[in-house]
């Protein structure tokens, strides 16, 4: 996760630079790529242990990032807008082959009650590295500009493969079986989602509530290419709203998460979620004025509501949605939840980010566009309270009177 948050402002500032017209642009040309990928994850999964598959997939970005540094140096040259959508789709390939995979992972060495208490920790930890990454790149994006900092990402990926493979290691000695290849179609991933209803209704709250975050990041893309012009200003910026978010997400595990996922269940932390979203989507529509974004506490109305959606994200939905996939089995575990989590939510913000381009182009303002935000996530509330009811999750509740 250090790894990942030192890229993510330095992706978000390209993003910044061009503002939310050429966000469509990046995002579609996203999926067309994640739909391309998905029969490739597929048949390494089906092919490969565990333990190469890990080991290929992060030394293969490992190498990429050192090959991003010498672009990354000349980018006014290259230009924002062609870099962007290059690194965009890049990133969003590590995500599925990097952040994806080792929750695919955790899945797969934790099941039931001991996942929902154990998750949270993880999760946690994952925190703990989400904060310390934009700590590092608030402390030398200055001293040492943007592209070294791909080196710095580089190092603590290598770093985190290395834990990752001991785990496996000791995985292997415990259970040997756990390890081996999955096997299974390569669009295993796509026929569950159409004949799983878990799967689709995880789909469904895929794009509602990623759709709520994306709207903000469009529209801070706005405010972003009107108020920082430097580059270095506006991976700071992008660097300091991943901090916050942060800082809550870790603040929710400490305090309320585990107890919540333990007490009533992890369906219970998506429905809480939902609920913050319409809150603060509310709050934007009765005080966000047209035009630009107010300013509350020192920052956009809007950076609040990314910091806050964010945080509930990674705080609360994140462990909670992981810790369910735990009932489903290893294929689907694999490639099913991979499937939802790259090429659905990649087409969740290309739909968004298109609608806001539109939607903008008509004069319509951001209170506006925040009210249409309300439904939305009073939407992904029912839809929450509808995977409780799957054949997955309905044993839950007994389990946790067993607890």
């Amino acid at each position: 996760m250090t790894a990942y948050y030192i890229i993510r402002p330095v992706r978000d500032q390209l993003s910044g630079a061009v503002g939310s017209q050429s966000l469509p642009l990046f995002y579609l040309a996203v999926f067309v790529v994640m739909l391309a990928m998905t029969p490739l994850f597929g048949a390494l999964v089906a092919r490969f242990r565990r333990k190469q598959l890990l080991a290929w997939s992060y030394c293969f970005f490992i190498l990429c990032l050192l090959a991003f540094v010498p672009p990354f140096m000349v980018q006014d040259q290259i230009g924002a807008r062609t870099l962007g959508v290059v690194f965009y789709v890049w990133v969003s390939i590590f995500n599925l082959f990097v952040v994806s995979l080792f929750w695919s992972f955790m899945a797969d060495i934790f099941t039931g009650v001991r996942a929902r208490s154990v998750f949270p920790l993880i999760a946690l930890g994952g925190m703990a590295g989400a904060i310390f990454g934009p700590l590092v790149t608030k402390l030398l994006v200055q001293r040492i500009g943007v592209a070294p900092l791909l080196i710095v990402s580089a190092v603590t990926l290598a770093l985190s493969l290395g834990v990752l493979l001991f785990l496996s290691a000791e995985q292997d000695r415990a259970d040997s079986r756990q390890g081996e290849p999955i096997g299974g179609s390569l669009w295993a991933g796509i026929k569950e989602l159409a004949t799983r209803p878990f799967l689709r209704y995880m789909a469904l709250l895929m794009l509602l509530g990623d759709g709520v975050g994306t709207l903000a990041y469009a529209l801070l893309a706005d405010y972003s290419k009107q108020h920082l012009t430097d580059r270095i200003a506006r991976t700071a910026f992008y660097n300091d709203l991943d901090l916050y978010a942060n800082l809550l997400g870790a603040l929710l595990q400490l305090t309320v998460t585990r107890w919540l996922m333990m007490r009533r269940g992890a369906v219970s932390a998506l429905i809480v979620t939902a609920i913050v979203n319409l809150l603060l989507l509310t709050a934007v529509a009765l005080w966000g004025p047209v035009g630009v974004p107010e300013l509350t506490f020192g920052m956009p109305l809007l950076a609040i509501l990314m910091i806050g959606s964010r945080g509930f994200t990674y705080g609360m939905t994140k462990p909670a949605s992981d810790a369910l996939y735990t009932r489903v089995p290893r294929e689907t575990r694999y490639k099913g939840k991979n499937f939802i989590e790259t090429a659905v939510w990649r087409l969740g913000d290309f739909v968004v980010t298109s609608g806001v381009s539109l939607l903008g182009s008509l004069g319509v303002g951001v209170a506006t566009m925040a009210s249409i935000g309300v439904g939305v996530s009073a939407l992904a509330t029912w839809i929450s309270r509808l995977v409780g009811r799957t054949p997955e999750v309905a044993p839950e509740a007994a389990e946790r009177r067993a607890a």
